[in-house]
């Protein structure tokens, strides 16, 4: 079992920024990888940045270039910072954790509130 808990979240005027962290307890040695994902209301999940143990990282379209995923192993810790945020960022973000060779979250965080206000 992996336990993720994200923090950082909040309400930011747009144009700002935000960083977000998630950190890993439990059985932190069997993630492959983490990701930061988001849901709007109505919308579905998607995911927004991936790092997985080998430091490769990819990004969705819609925030290349204005966000960066990072990890701290010594703190079991993922971050995202987001910058130049839009109010189409506005969304609940989760952390995420894949434990198998395929690239599906197996474990969530409860996520947090992101609002960008224009």
């Amino acid at each position: 079992q992996v336990q993720l808990v994200e923090s950082g979240g909040g309400l930011v005027q747009a144009g700002g920024s935000l960083r977000l962290s998630c950190v890993a307890s439990g059985s932190i040695f069997s993630i492959n990888a983490m990701g930061w994902y988001r849901q709007a209301p109505g919308k579905q999940r998607e995911l927004v940045a991936r790092i997985n143990t080998g430091g490769a990282t990819n990004y969705a379209d819609s925030v290349k270039g204005r966000s960066t995923i990072s990890r701290d192993n010594a703190k079991n810790t993922v971050y995202l910072q987001m910058n130049s945020l839009k109010p189409e960022d506005t969304a609940v973000y989760y952390c995420a954790a894949e434990v198998t060779k395929q690239p599906v979250p197996m474990y969530w965080g409860q996520g947090t509130q992101v609002t960008v206000s224009s």
